[in-house]
């Protein structure tokens, strides 16, 4: 999918990557596929002071060649009791639909979907249940949001939801797995390195 980004296009991407290795928003870490650029992992922190706190959620952004004129793909790889989150990890969002900004970067998504931990909205709920909850219940929807969060996104159990639903996503092979998969530490890995390899590329925009 690289291959079809534009010289420019793939510039921004290296260098938004870049930056959010080196400076990472609070509570957000991202791992970047360096066979595949364009598809980026990321574990966002459960916010405190809400159901979601302690709990390490997956979440996974696809880029297009359309990028930045279109938005990221998103979706939760980790289960989660949310309004905006459907059961198949559909993230519902303003930022990434109508009110998408070619400016926007990376980061900018990834707060937004952390902020999306902290202030739900219910009118445009993707799980009815939950927006339900949130606005006549929300003591049930809270202890509902903590019982998910204990269950599938707590460190022991984080690990098996994500290598669940990277195989439903067709990665089997081994070689492409994230680091976050194998239990180990993400390593660091040098953008210059993956420049190296996809200068050959670049020649041919």
């Amino acid at each position: 999918m690289a291959q079809r980004l534009s010289a420019g296009t793939l510039r921004r991407l290296l260098t938004e990557l870049g930056k959010l290795q080196s400076n990472p928003p609070e509570g957000i870490s991202v791992t970047i596929n360096e066979e595949l650029i364009t598809d980026i992992s990321a574990v966002i922190d459960g916010p405190k002071d809400t159901p979601y706190e302690g709990g390490k959620f997956f979440i996974r952004l696809t880029i297009d060649e359309n990028f930045p004129d279109t938005p990221p793909k998103g979706v939760f790889v980790t289960k989660i009791f949310h309004p905006n989150v459907s059961e198949h990890g559909e993230i519902c969002v303003n930022t990434l639909k109508k009110d998408w900004q070619k400016h926007y970067g990376i980061e900018h998504v990834l707060i937004t979907v952390k902020c999306l931990l902290i202030y739900p909205n219910p009118e445009s709920a993707l799980n009815e249940e939950a927006g339900r909850l949130l606005l006549e219940r929300y003591d049930d929807y809270a202890r509902h949001a903590r019982i998910m969060t204990e269950i599938h996104a707590k460190p022991k159990s984080a690990k098996p939801e994500l290598n669940s639903k990277r195989e439903s996503f067709g990665n089997s092979g081994s070689e492409n797995r994230d680091p976050a998969l194998s239990g180990k530490p993400a390593p660091s890995i040098a953008l210059s390195s993956i420049k190296d390899k996809r200068k050959k590329n670049l020649k041919r925009f």
